[in-house]
């Protein structure tokens, strides 16, 4: 099956591409320009900046430490895309690996010298993750062998001992691999990895184990911290070992870390990780909006564990977060034409970044730049969005769950259905059947979906007319389900409720306190201010609601609020309460909201998402 996640058990089992075929819309009109753009714009830089030449041998080796991993992400990209460049670059690739399987174009002389920081075994995952998609959209070829030989080389050399890498990733390449070809000595030497971790297994550093969660054992960590990515990465090949190996214990070891997590320290995009100083999580409720760091990374790790907990637990929650993580993360995370994009994603910016052609050698929020010299970002959108219809619906022993409402085909069994909706931007949502056949069909309604309704509606007939109303029935946040059998032009309709709402931050969210944003659907929206436009520095809003614009296909808000006009001369009063929004001078305003993923479009321009109140 094409997926990049197969577990063997759990609650659910995947739908790959080959079962589900995304149409135009939101997601739809993505996937194809990342085939037809963003693949083929980092395949240019790669080669620009040298990276792909390094496994020429050209000399000197240019780019960082792991930069053979981008050029991996991007194999794995071309494989799920089924891109016709594939071959030729795999060609390249294969002609650096040496005779005992190693590959590495910066340590060849000098392996496994710098195990916290050379991430070689790093490296390593990637490779195994591109083999991994080769093998099950295509089979066999150069790039699966030379996967299959890297790993083949990592078992040799690490299953005895207690090393591990500084930056998790090879433990889920390693389950993958185990899965698809059926050998016992890649999952035993990713459970081996996942019990080293904290023992400790790496050197301390300035940033402590917890950096690259080598601090304590997995079964013990209650909350996801230190480097968001790593600790992303790691948490999902534990639930892989876990899902594999029938440890009960450690799925139920990560469900409550990924909980904590979500309810302390976790960005109203989805995004995680506060800190830019080592890329970590921060302290419980440590969220600060124009020092969020949220790299684009950790939000596609993030979706990559929320999908495989849902997998195994089937339970609607983690749909909810991966929804929220895939329109205001990954969505923001390229450019609307596809050739550039955001590493960091606060969410506030207060000064607008200067415009970049080049390389970003700075990775900082506020700047859609056509790459950086760490570019794991622009691969990892490539490689997610080339794969992402294997996130859109699961089966079960009963029939088929549909978690995210696209415009699509979906097909297993004699289950055969077209989803039809304008969603995000509308809340209806048609399933049409497309062939006779049984089975449970469950929609997912999202936890702010609160007044959903869901009617079905049997095809008509000479023998059978259709009623003249369908019953509709309310449905509460979770999945609605509608049992067959089923009669070509059977209907289900889920009707969720679209009006925009205020969001307010819990009280021990410091940086947050007396202020709200706005969501719509699962939308997250924010001011932004390009040129002339009013400054967002000096603001507060009425809560009121927010009145609708229809722009282009795009839903914009605007809300009541008032900006201020001078300095008050000193910004701390003894007075209860505290100044005012602005001294005299100031005006009442219609401030203009957009979807976040959407900011950044129009050139340099501050932003914010959490408006004072």
């Amino acid at each position: 099956m094409a997926n990049p996640v197969l577990p063997s058990s759990g609650v659910l089992s995947p739908l790959g591409l080959d079962a589900v075929s995304v149409s135009p819309g939101f997601w739809g009109d993505r996937i194809a320009l990342n085939r037809e753009v963003t693949i083929a714009h980092c395949q240019e830089w790669e080669e620009r900046v040298g990276w792909i030449p390094n496994f020429r041998g050209e000399r000197p080796r240019r780019g960082r430490e792991f930069s053979d991993s981008e050029t991996y992400k991007l194999l794995e990209a071309m494989a799920w895309a089924d891109h016709p460049a594939l071959p030729a670059l795999a060609e390249t690739v294969a002609q650096a690996q040496e005779g005992d399987g190693y590959i590495n174009t910066r340590w060849s002389g000098s392996r496994y010298t710098d195990l916290e920081w050379g991430h070689e075994l790093y490296c390593y995952g990637h490779l195994i993750q591109a083999g991994v998609a080769r093998l099950r959209m295509h089979g066999e070829d150069r790039l699966t062998q030379v996967a299959v030989r890297a790993a083949d080389h990592v078992c040799r050399r690490f299953m005895e001992g207690t090393q591990t890498c500084g930056h998790p990733v090879i433990e889920m390449a390693l389950v993958e691999l185990y899965r698809v070809t059926g050998t016992e000595r890649y999952l035993e030497m990713a459970r081996r990895f996942v019990d080293r971790r904290g023992l400790p297994a790496l050197a301390d550093i300035p940033f402590g184990r917890a950096y690259y969660q080598d601090d304590l054992p997995v079964r013990q960590a209650q909350v996801f911290r230190g480097h968001a990515v790593r600790a992303l990465y790691l948490a999902s090949g534990v639930v892989d070992v876990a899902v594999e190996t029938g440890d009960e214990g450690l799925l139920k070891a990560v469900e409550a870390q990924w909980e904590r997590t979500v309810a302390r320290r976790t960005h109203l995009t989805g995004g995680m990780g506060s800190r830019h100083i080592d890329e970590s999580f921060g302290e419980d409720y440590e969220l600060p909006p124009d020092r969020a760091y949220n790299e684009t990374c950790a939000s596609i790790a993030s979706i990559m564990l929320a999908h495989r907990l849902l997998l195994a637990t089937g339970d609607a929650r983690y749909a909810d977060l991966a929804e929220r993580t895939m329109y205001n993360m990954l969505a923001t995370g390229v450019a609307l034409d596809g050739r550039s994009f955001f590493y960091a994603n606060p969410l506030q910016v207060r000064v607008p970044a200067e415009p970049l052609e080049g390389v970003n050698h700075a990775a900082e929020g506020g700047l859609r730049s056509p790459w950086f010299d760490v570019s794991c970002c622009p691969h990892n959108i490539a490689r997610t969005l080339a794969s992402l219809p294997a996130y859109v619906a699961t089966s079960s022993a009963d029939g088929i769950q549909i978690h995210h409402h696209t415009p699509s085909e979906i097909r297993h069994g004699d289950l055969a259905v077209r989803v039809e909706t304008g969603y995000p931007w509308t809340g209806s949502v048609t399933v049409r059947v497309l062939a006779d056949g049984a089975g449970r069909i469950g929609l997912r309604v999202p936890g702010w979906a609160t007044d959903a309704t869901l009617a079905h509606v049997p095809a008509s007939s000479p023998q059978a007319p259709l009623p003249e109303g369908p019953v509709i029935r309310p449905v509460s946040p979770g999945y609605a389900y509608v049992d067959g059998p089923w009669r070509v032009g059977d209907e289900i309709r889920l009707e969720l409720p679209m009006a925009p709402r205020w969001t307010f931050p819990d009280r021990r969210i410091d940086a947050l306190r007396g202020s709200a944003a706005v969501e719509r659907g699962p939308l997250v929206y924010c001011a932004e201010s390009v040129a002339d436009e009013p400054p967002l520095g000096d603001l507060t809003a009425r809560v009121s609601p927010p009145a609708e614009h229809h722009v282009d296909g795009v839903v914009e808000l605007e809300v009541e609020a008032t900006l201020g006009a001078g300095d008050g001369g000193w910004p701390y009063t003894s007075a209860a309460g505290g100044p005012s929004g602005g001294s005299a001078g100031g005006g009442d305003v219609r401030l203009r909201l957009i979807p976040y993923h959407r900011w950044g479009n129009r050139g340099p321009a501050t932003m914010r998402v959490w408006l004072p109140i």
